[in-house]
């Protein structure tokens, strides 16, 4: 309610509801930067969370359903990677992402967003895929289906619920990431909506209710995605706490 509010109405009393409700706070929000820090935002989390899912479903039933040698020491040690802090590797991503040439670009977000998810991801979609019985696939593949097929058509559709809770809990990190957003990217036109809300903080240090209707544009994307989504990821994280 405070970003429909005027700065007047702001300081008489930060609790009540606005006396005049200014919509106009939000454009003026938007039109300040925010719609290109969104839209940003937007394309580095869902190409991020593509690439989370489909690695770390992969790697999850390969995991869950092969036995081969060293399997559990593969998985400690992506395991290992949820015991690397960002703060550690900051400088010796950033000396590789200017290496590689990719310094300055969405894909100096994308790749440590997805690398430093995927063991996160791993660990729940593991522990989900080996409560899942194991019947319905072998009766898939006395049936004639290959490995990929009961993979994309059986173990993937039993999966939503955990599907949606992993996509939904990497998508808030990665949406609220602000370190990584802020030291590998240099382009104003290339920075997502957290340090994007640190320039209009800046730009705008007397409008509070501009600075407040950017907050809630940053905020509705991940509330509206837990409200559609909020069965299916209780659902997943209770089913998967069952075996691991």
């Amino acid at each position: 309610m405070n970003g429909l509010k005027s700065n007047n109405d702001f300081f008489l009393n930060a609790w009540s509801l606005p006396e005049t409700w200014l919509w106009s706070n939000y454009k003026a929000a938007w039109n300040a930067g925010i719609g290109r820090y969104f839209f940003n935002s937007v394309l580095v989390t869902c190409v991020s969370v593509f690439c989370i899912l489909l690695i770390a479903s992969m790697a999850s039933f390969a995991l869950s359903r092969f036995e081969f040698k060293g399997k559990n020491l593969l998985f400690l040690l992506i395991l290992s990677g949820l015991m690397l802090a960002p703060q550690v590797s900051l400088i010796p991503l950033y000396k590789m992402l200017q290496l590689f040439g990719i310094y300055n670009t969405y894909l100096a977000l994308i790749v440590p967003y997805v690398a430093f998810q995927i063991p996160f991801a791993v660990f729940l979609m593991r522990s989900y895929f080996l409560s899942l019985p194991k019947e319905v696939e072998e009766s898939a593949f006395m049936d004639g289906c290959s490995t990929w097929q009961v993979f994309w058509h059986i173990i993937l559709p039993m999966s939503r619920p955990i599907i949606a809770s992993t996509a939904l809990l990497t998508a808030m990190a990665i949406w609220n990431e602000f370190m990584f957003a802020m030291v590998f990217v240099e382009d104003s036109a290339l920075r997502t909506i957290p340090v994007g809300l640190m320039n209009l903080r800046s730009q705008l240090n007397t409008n509070f209710g501009v600075q407040l209707a950017g907050l809630a544009i940053s905020a509705a994307p991940m509330v509206i995605a837990f409200l559609l989504f909020q069965k299916q990821f209780i659902r997943g994280l209770s089913a998967g706490s069952v075996k691991g």
